[in-house]
């Protein structure tokens, strides 16, 4: 598929693995976007659940499906969700950010619930070839913004580049009683991040010296996927939108961003954050949302 505009790009910030199977103001909004979407020719995922000691991106004709979490209902490991792979894709991608390099991964990785749980939503009838591109934990915030400046091309190419993590994300502070809200410190923290998204993305990497960033980023992973839709942002000298916001269990934020010319209208379903693990009885590093 060859467009001659450019494919949006997301940020989708995605919870608990239980909003693969709820109907909730967050799922709600990624499934119109997916209806407002032109069909790709494929989707790039960058994954929160995917951060290895180097960049790789999937290279499988049929990426498996991986259920990387532990205490969760039966339903929720029953699912699949067998899109195909792009092996050919993969190598574009390879080639479009040298010098940088990427590695193709041929066996060891397959499509996690980072990425899964979004598109169950987005492209729920999984035909689109989906690809997934690691995070690479040894690199800093510049190595990540400036690779996803370099992926900037694919989306003239049809490729719609999906990164999918939270802005706030602190596992040892969740308390599910809590719902459909956030901390204080996670809403100033959401908050100074929404107006760099919104008005010089290129600024992200600095917000790690923010006051509420230990609180909110306790480990990167799941924030690193929002540096590469910075990345995204500052090679098309664009700005970001917020397409839907909230907090989830005190210590979560949903805030989605989306990069390019489409719109989205925010949904009025009431979140529901799904059922999860009592974080008192899962040791932190199972519950991995």
């Amino acid at each position: 598929m060859t467009t001659a505009a450019r494919m949006p790009a997301a940020f989708i910030g995605h919870g608990s693995p239980m909003n693969t199977l709820e109907l909730n103001r967050f799922t709600a909004a990624w499934r119109d976007l997916g209806a407002k979407l032109p069909r790709p020719r494929a989707v790039l995922s960058i994954s929160a659940h995917w951060f290895i000691q180097s960049t790789a991106v999937t290279a499988m004709a049929r990426p498996r499906v991986i259920h990387d979490f532990y205490g969760f209902p039966r339903e929720l490991f029953e699912y699949d969700y067998p899109a195909p792979g792009a092996p050919d894709v993969a190598q574009e991608i390879v080639d479009v950010v040298k010098p940088a390099w990427v590695g193709l991964e041929h066996d060891s990785w397959g499509l996690d619930h980072g990425t899964w749980s979004v598109l169950a939503h987005v492209f729920p009838d999984a035909s689109v070839p989906v690809l997934q591109l690691s995070l690479h934990s040894g690199a800093p915030f510049d190595y990540h913004f400036d690779l996803g400046r370099r992926l900037a091309p694919l989306r003239e190419r049809g490729i719609f580049i999906v990164a999918s993590g939270n802005v706030v994300h602190n596992l040892r502070r969740m308390n599910p009683a809590l719902g459909d809200t956030a901390y204080d410190w996670g809403e100033r923290f959401d908050a100074e991040v929404k107006s760099i998204m919104t008005s010089d993305p290129g600024r992200l990497p600095a917000v790690a010296s923010h006051r509420d960033y230990a609180l909110s980023v306790p480990t990167p992973e799941h924030f690193l996927p929002l540096v590469y839709l910075a990345g995204l942002c500052d090679a098309a000298g664009e700005r970001a939108r917020a397409f839907v916001e909230g907090g989830s269990m005190g210590s979560i934020t949903m805030t989605g961003y989306l990069l390019g010319d489409i719109a989205v209208p925010r949904s009025r379903l009431q979140a529901s954050g799904g059922e999860v693990p009592d974080p008192a009885s899962v040791p932190p590093e199972q519950t991995n949302l």
